[in-house]
C-alpha cells in the first residue's frame, strides 16, 4: 500500500515492556511472544502469535489470533475482529497495552503528552484523557475501562466540584437523539459496573456517590 509517511497509522506502547515505542503500520502486523512476530512482548501472559493489526486502504483491523488471555479494545473483549478508529486502546493480555493512531500526522511533538504517564496530581483517583487510562494511586486500572464506563467517569471526574443530574449524563453518554430511549435502568446497570471496576483495585472507597433526586459526583479523595 502506497501511504506517505504522515499518512501511515501509528501503534504507541504504554504501561508496559514496550512503553514509549512506537511502530508504523502499512500493511500487517502480528504481535506476540515469538521472536518471529512483528511486535515482541517479553511476557508469558502473552500468546506466542497473539494478535493482528491489519491496515488497507479501507481502514484498520484488530484481530485476536486465539490467545490464552485475550485482547482487549476500549476495555472490551475482542471475540472478532474489529475496526480501528484514532485513539482507540489496545490491551494485550495484561502485559502490554498500545494506542492506536489513524495518522502518523497526529502524533505529538513530544513522546510525554501521548504516554499520559504523568497523571494530574490532585485526588486518588486520576485519569488521562487523550490515552483513556485511569490510575487510583500508583495502581493502573487494567485492562482498561469500556468506552462507556470511561466516558461516564470521565463526565464526573471533570465536574468533581459538583453533582451531576442523571439527565445530563444520559445525554452526554447516549446522545440527545436517544436519551429519551434511555431507561434509568439502563444508567443504574452502568454505575454499577464502573463500581465494580474501580472495586478491584480500592474496595475501600466507594468514588462514585448517588445523591438521590439530584444525580452523582465523583467522590475523590485527596492522594
Amino acid at each position: 500500500m502506497d501511504r506517505n509517511n504522515d499518512d501511515t497509522p501509528v501503534l504507541v506502547g504504554q504501561s508496559g515492556p514496550l512503553n514509549g515505542q512506537r511502530w508504523l503500520v502499512r500493511s500487517k502486523i502480528v504481535v506476540g511472544r515469538d521472536m518471529e512476530c512483528d511486535i515482541i512482548i517479553p511476557s508469558r501472559q502473552v500468546s506466542r502469535r497473539h494478535a493482528c493489526l491489519t491496515v488497507t486502504n479501507s481502514g484498520a483491523t484488530l484481530e485476536d489470533l486465539g490467545s490464552k488471555n485475550g485482547t482487549h479494545l476500549n476495555g472490551a473483549a475482542l471475540s472478532e475482529p474489529e475496526a480501528l478508529k484514532d485513539g482507540d486502546v489496545v490491551q494485550i493480555a495484561f502485559a502490554q497495552q498500545f494506542i492506536f493512531l489513524s495518522s502518523d500526522a497526529t502524533m505529538p511533538l513530544e513522546m510525554g503528552e501521548l504516554e499520559g504517564v504523568q497523571p494530574p496530581p490532585e485526588g486518588l483517583l486520576k485519569l488521562e484523557k487523550s490515552s483513556r487510562q485511569v490510575w487510583i494511586g500508583e495502581e493502573e486500572l487494567l485492562p482498561p475501562l469500556s468506552a462507556s464506563q470511561f466516558q461516564l467517569l470521565e463526565i464526573l471526574y471533570e465536574r468533581q466540584d459538583r453533582v451531576v443530574p442523571r439527565k445530563e449524563i444520559i445525554t452526554e453518554i447516549w446522545g440527545a437523539e436517544n436519551a429519551l430511549d434511555v431507561s434509568e435502568q439502563a444508567l443504574d446497570a452502568l454505575v454499577r459496573r464502573l463500581r465494580d471496576r474501580l472495586a478491584v483495585v480500592d474496595g475501600s472507597h466507594p468514588f462514585i456517590i448517588t445523591i438521590r433526586g439530584h444525580g452523582l459526583r465523583l467522590d475523590n479523595p485527596p492522594n
